[in-house]
């Protein structure tokens, strides 16, 4: 007899007088759980100060009427001399007068050059020269300068504002008077009596600089920025929750009469596809880092598939594919139906798959071998594809009964892996891609208490796709821009 028709009948003979009701033994299940992705980013946090209250101190300290003059001068023309056989004669004496006057400023205005607050302050004088020689009664010359405090501002580690100015001006007119053929300036006398006053604009500049509360808005913003932000609300719902860890500062400019501080925020970025995540605890406001913040978002987006999500799928597959054989080697044909299947993470990274079968050969008669198939397999994807497939397939344990064996044999047979693998392949693309789209709409801008926040995705990148006790874990980073705007209720 041929060998092939004598293990036949011999493996026929056998499952007559067996127990038709058989089981592999059940693979572990994985208890770990898809890590909460962590990642650091550096979110813009700019800080606006109103330099206005600056502004209104120089105008208290600085009066309108700079210094006024009334005073008698001996020789407001000096004496006029003539060269007479090489000597240089006197021939007119000096003249007397009264020097009569005084320099106010107009309004202050303040702009910006870069890290400097430039405050223009326009000065006119009017200064004339009475009584010279008896000769004249009186005449009045003005002036026009243009005075400018250049103030630079210093924000130390703890937080604390210095500066000082700088005051230079400038005569674009030169106050003066014509006489006797002389022009009589009055530049010297307006510079004396201007430095003193210069003096005091700069201390009082120092003074209000040093009132500028910019530690009091950074201690709030920083306790606030502990927080979670809602990227996407529903299906499924994604939070990034949000652990500062340090500010830089990369200097300021002016605006107009804002002074806007470029900070940025050090923070450890999480997210969490689930409800809201409780807050971090916040921790004192660090020291001051000096250094150029160069905001970027870095947000790892973890999609995991539960797997009662694929049990359907195999179900359908499997219900679809017993309307026709199986073709067992050496045994030939048989017919199987299928039950419901258990999918579950197991450990080593790989998915779990159990089916129930009631599994007939056609070529023998009574009842059918029961029993429950349990294989392995781990899901694998290609760099940067959602599109996952699984690999290395194996019928996990055995049986003492030939029922059993006639189990693992189907489960090995070249139908029924790949029937399991090809209905467990899930391509993850549309359903990343909707997920992309909503993320993106919903951090474009939107208001989170006292935050404005503005964020900017620029691409996705799609990681290494991985089993784990509570499902298929696809990471998804997101790489882009955020800035914060701190804008409490008034």
């Amino acid at each position: 007899m041929h060998a092939k028709i004598f293990a036949a009948l011999l493996l026929m003979g056998s499952l007559a007088g067996c127990d038709r009701q058989t089981a592999i033994e059940a693979p572990p299940r994985a208890t770990d759980k898809a890590p909460s992705p962590t990642q650091k980013s550096l979110i813009a946090v700019p800080i606006n100060a109103n330099t206005a209250s600056l502004k209104q101190a120089l105008e208290r300290a600085v009066p309108k009427t700079l210094w006024t003059i009334n005073r008698r001068e001996r020789a407001c023309v000096q004496p006029q001399r003539v060269k007479l056989f090489g000597k240089k004669v006197k021939v007119t004496p000096p003249i007397a007068c009264t020097i009569v006057g005084q320099v106010t400023r107009g309004p202050l205005r303040l702009r910006g050059e870069g890290e400097e607050i430039v405050v223009d302050i326009p000065l006119s004088a009017q200064i004339g020269a009475h009584d010279v020689g008896g000769a004249l009664k009186g005449e009045t010359a003005t002036g026009a300068a243009m005075a400018h405090a250049r103030i630079k501002i210093e924000l130390t580690p703890d937080w604390r504002t210095q500066g000082k100015a700088r005051i230079s001006y400038g005569w674009t007119k030169a106050p003066g008077i014509d006489f006797l053929g002389k022009r009589i300036t009055f530049t010297d006398e307006a510079d004396a009596k201007l430095k003193p006053v210069v003096r005091d604009v700069e201390r009082e500049v120092a003074q209000e600089i040093a009132k500028i509360d910019i530690r009091g808005q950074a201690a709030d913003v920083w306790r606030q920025s502990f927080t979670a932000l809602e990227l996407n609300r529903e299906n499924p719902p994604v939070w990034m929750r949000v652990t500062p860890q340090r500010i830089l500062y990369g200097g300021y400019r002016i605006d107009g009469d804002r002074m806007n501080l470029n900070l940025g925020l050090e923070a450890i970025t999480e997210t969490f596809v689930s409800g809201r995540p409780t807050d971090p605890a916040p921790t004192p406001l660090p020291r001051l880092v000096r250094e150029t913040p160069r905001p970027h978002l870095d947000v790892r987006v973890h999609v995991i598939a539960d797997y009662a999500q694929l049990q359907p799928v195999v179900d359908r597959a499997l219900a679809k594919r017993s309307k026709r054989p199986f073709v067992l080697p050496k045994l030939g044909s048989m017919m199987v139906k299928f039950g419901k299947s258990t999918i579950y993470g197991a450990p080593g990274g790989r998915i779990a798959v159990g089916v129930d079968v009631d599994a007939k050969l056609e070529i023998r008669s009574g009842a059918p071998t029961r029993g429950r198939i349990w294989m392995t397999a781990v899901p694998a994807n290609k760099p940067g594809s959602a599109e996952v497939h699984f690999t290395n397939l194996i019928v996990n344990g055995d049986t003492d009964g030939v029922g059993g064996d006639l189990l693992i044999l189907l489960g090995r047979s070249e139908e029924f892996a790949p029937l399991i693998a090809d209905a467990l392949t899930q391509n993850f693309t549309n359903d990343l891609g909707k997920l992309q789209g909503k993320i993106k709409r919903a951090v474009n801008q939107r208001r989170e208490g006292a935050f404005v926040i503005r964020t900017r995705v620029d691409r996705f990148e799609t990681g290494e796709i991985k089993a784990y006790g509570n499902g298929l874990y696809l990471p998804v980073r997101m790489v882009g821009g955020a800035s914060i705007d701190y804008r409490p209720a008034r």
